[in-house]
């Protein structure tokens, strides 16, 4: 299976935009221009892949609302690369306000694989307006959209977001997605608080789990864990994924210009 294809797996349970019976509580928001982490990809020990993730030091208007640009580059790396080159960028413009995207874009490079999109959110006509461009074919279409949604990437920075010191461990919320040409609705369970290991150091973690539907892929319905830092922060630290075929896990590799001090241990 291709490494990226994996990723947009992983990824889906990061896009959420909470429906209206299950709201949950907002932090102020937490990042700013400039921002930047990194993130490697590997199985076990042999590293398969890296990311870049970074909110660009210019704000935007979109939809008449101010936004944030955060833009995610990733590539593999190593005898993955010599297998097949990938070469991605993800864009999301993010309302400074409500977090959700107003626009999103996607470049990826994959071996012989090429695409182009660009997808236009039109919430006053609850509408996503996607634009593709591959090879040898371009596309215009536009699909409905039940409210207000995420991206792959502002879903992520959503996440971040949240307060977490107002839940339980065990509580559980539905999640509504878009991605491509579809609407995902899947459930995520918040774990509570542990510690775990970094390259940095330890550090006190709010953990993640999607609950996965039984699939060829992964392993069980808490096949998929994520942790953020459980400071203001709310960085990335780790996803775990456990598939049939083995395990793969995303861990960070360095960070920059957060908004507030990290502390490891």
């Amino acid at each position: 299976m291709k490494m990226i294809n994996l990723l947009i797996v992983i990824s889906l349970v990061l896009l959420c935009s909470y429906n209206d019976d299950t709201p949950v509580k907002l932090i102020p928001t937490n990042y700013g221009t400039n921002e930047q982490f990194e993130l490697r990809v590997h199985y076990g020990f042999i590293t398969a892949g890296e990311a870049k993730v970074e909110v660009l030091n210019d704000y935007y208007l979109i939809n008449n609302r101010v936004c944030f640009k955060v833009q995610c580059t990733g590539r593999s790396i190593g005898a993955f690369d010599l297998a097949m080159r990938i070469r991605d960028t993800w864009s999301s413009y993010i309302d400074t306000s409500t977090k959700i995207a107003h626009r999103s874009f996607r470049h990826i490079e994959e071996g012989k694989y090429y695409l182009k999109e660009m997808v236009q959110y039109k919430y006053d006509t609850k509408k996503a307006i996607l634009d593709n461009e591959k090879r040898k074919s371009k596309s215009h279409e536009e699909y409905d959209l039940p409210g207000e949604v995420h991206d792959i990437v502002s879903g992520a920075y959503y996440l971040r977001v949240i307060d977490y010191e107002s839940m339980n461990p065990g509580d559980m919320f539905t999640i509504t997605a878009f991605f491509e040409n579809k609407i995902y609705n899947m459930k995520m369970r918040y774990k509570g608080k542990e510690v775990i290991k970094t390259s940095f150091g330890k550090i006190e973690a709010y953990k993640l789990a999607p609950i996965m539907p039984e699939n060829s892929l992964f392993e069980g319905e808490n096949s998929i864990r994520c942790w953020l830092s459980a400071d203001k922060n709310r960085l990335p630290l780790k996803i775990e994924a456990d598939m049939f075929v083995g395990a793969v896990e995303v861990d960070l590799k360095s960070y920059k210009n957060l908004k507030y001090p990290i502390n490891f241990k």
